[in-house]
């Protein structure tokens, strides 16, 4: 199991620095988060919280996540990136193969692309997509991006997208993982059935180790228990050594973890981030190694 680090909330033009910090205190990933914009008048529910109310503000940053890796990728060299999670029904396949592909390929294979259907109806309805459907279309989207990503002439005729023969270059050399995003049943079945990982919300450990249950349950049922199947969890009970372990022992591959929230610092502090990064490396991380 490896620690990443979510950056949503934080100034974006300060991820670069909390990057090259993480990848020298031994963090194993960053995560990104999407969404387009925050709309006044918000009627959706949000599906996470007992109130339905976001736990942020209209004016959170949301940096588009792909620019961001791209620009967080250059400063690095061996952190992997994580969108959790990219909101793909929004958007056109193709558009979205081109600009995973691209940065796919500035991170030199160390991007994994978390996908959800999304919540939000407003977003939707500001670009004139449909909501209903979206799951479905999701499953068809990243059907299409593995085929185009993989070069050569690619004809597609689906329930929701058609294009004539066409071929997107450069092909990539690393496939790019696509791992499903949510927690009902419909997503936990989608993500085992179709995808190579699952991102979760933010849960508890025995609600982690249920969901985990589930998805090897699933997967078992779709006959892809033989593949590779990565986790990327929040589990906002556990902080200490033996709590980490048993997250290791149920197969976790990355966990979330924000030192500075930990410690109650504000998002602001920059200098303050980066020495609570190293910190953390130090009494969680390097015991974690040395006990493995």
């Amino acid at each position: 199991m490896q620690f990443a680090i979510a950056l949503a909330f934080n100034d974006p033009r300060q991820w670069p620095q909390l990057a090259r910090t993480a990848e020298e205190a031994g963090f194993g990933a960053l995560v990104v988060s999407d969404h387009l914009v925050h709309p006044r008048d918000l009627r959706t529910p949000y599906p996470y919280t007992a109130s339905g109310k976001p736990r942020w503000s209209s004016d959170a940053p949301w940096p588009d996540p792909l620019i961001a890796i791209t620009a967080m990728a250059a400063a690095t060299r061996r952190i992997r990136f994580l969108t959790s999670i990219y909101l793909l029904s929004l958007r056109h396949p193709v558009v979205a193969a081109k600009q995973v592909g691209t940065t796919a390929l500035f991170a030199e294979g160390r991007l994994i692309l978390g996908v959800g259907a999304g919540w939000m109806r407003e977003e939707f309805d500001l670009l004139g997509v449909p909501f209903a459907g979206r799951g479905r279309r999701l499953v068809e989207s990243v059907e299409l991006m593995r085929r185009l990503w993989k070069g050569g002439m690619v004809e597609h005729r689906g329930e929701s997208y058609a294009i004539p023969p066409l071929e997107m270059a450069p092909a990539l050399e690393v496939p790019v993982p696509v791992w499903g995003g949510g927690t009902s049943e419909v997503a936990l079945r989608r993500a085992a059935t179709h995808f190579d990982g699952w991102a979760s919300e933010m849960q508890s450990a025995g609600e982690v180790e249920t969901f985990l249950g589930k998805l090897a349950e699933y997967r078992r049922e779709a006959g892809r228990d033989h593949l590779p199947f990565g986790s990327c969890v929040t589990a906002t009970d556990v902080h200490d050594l033996d709590g980490y372990r048993a997250l290791e022992a149920l197969g976790v591959s990355y966990l979330i973890t924000v030192p500075w929230a930990l410690e109650g610092r504000v998002e602001d502090d920059l200098d303050g981030k980066c020495d609570l990064i190293r910190r953390f490396a130090e009494e969680v991380i390097a015991p974690l190694r040395a006990s493995a």
